[in-house]
């Protein structure tokens, strides 16, 4: 079975990581929320693996801003399949999320439980976590991500007129390096971006992020190598003021 985490984590992000900002919401557009400005919302998706088999299951994403002045960032999801607690606590600094503390836990019935936490020391220039039990020391450079910061700096990007972005992202104890590009830009419609991966990779994984509705993603396309297909569709969201 595939693990259900990549199509939340890896939208780069099965029914995890890639479990992205969706919103079917009201006119909030991006003059009401410029690239360097965060909007606050909550959305429910709905997700179909192979062959159009409904997951019986509820995906819930959230930003909200916290007393002290950072943000959380949250997905959830509870299914037959697994249950995913997926946070992250940043800060918003000039239009970039800067990671302080990132946290995921997946268990379920039919799979092993999984989980990954780091810690942002940026006074101290290191990252420590732990994944799957092994600890981890890492460098941190200049603009690193967690698994889930980089999907919400993504879409601030793609705000602020970029159509091609790279992120050094800290994910299960080492750097990688994600890239995407918008292929598609039809007028009064969603952008359409992809995942860059390299020539021989049979992994695909598409975005529909939606400039009238604040650059929330109201799709995400996921193919693995065996051709299993997973797909994400924004039931509902709330945009904030």
């Amino acid at each position: 079975m595939k693990r259900p985490s990549l199509v939340f984590r890896h939208l780069g992000c099965g029914l995890t990581a890639l479990l992205m900002t969706l919103a079917s919401v009201t006119a909030h557009g991006q003059d009401a929320a410029g690239p360097d400005t965060l909007t606050p919302f909550s959305a429910t998706y709905s997700a179909s693996m192979s062959k159009g088999i409904s997951l019986s299951g509820a995906g819930r994403r959230s930003l909200r801003r916290q007393e002290d002045n950072t943000w959380l960032y949250r997905t959830r999801v509870d299914s037959f399949i697994a249950d995913i607690d997926e946070s992250l606590v940043f800060r918003w600094d000039n239009g970039r999320v800067i990671p302080l503390r990132y946290r995921y836990e997946l268990s379920g019935l039919m799979i092993r439980d999984r989980s990954e936490s780091i810690d942002f020391d940026w006074q101290a220039g290191t990252a420590t976590g732990d994944h799957e039990g092994d600890p981890f020391t890492l460098t941190l450079k200049a603009g690193t991500l967690d698994p889930l910061g980089y999907q919400l700096q993504l879409r601030q990007d793609l705000k602020s007129g970029k159509r091609e972005v790279t992120y050094p992202v800290i994910d299960k104890g080492d750097y990688d390096e994600d890239r995407f590009a918008v292929v598609d830009q039809p007028e009064g419609q969603p952008l359409k971006v992809e995942k860059v991966r390299d020539a021989d990779s049979k992994r695909q994984t598409l975005l529909w992020l939606d400039p009238d509705q604040d650059y929330l993603l109201v799709r995400l396309r996921q193919v693995e190598p065996d051709g299993s297909e997973y797909e994400l569709k924004l039931k509902e969201a709330r945009l904030q003021d």
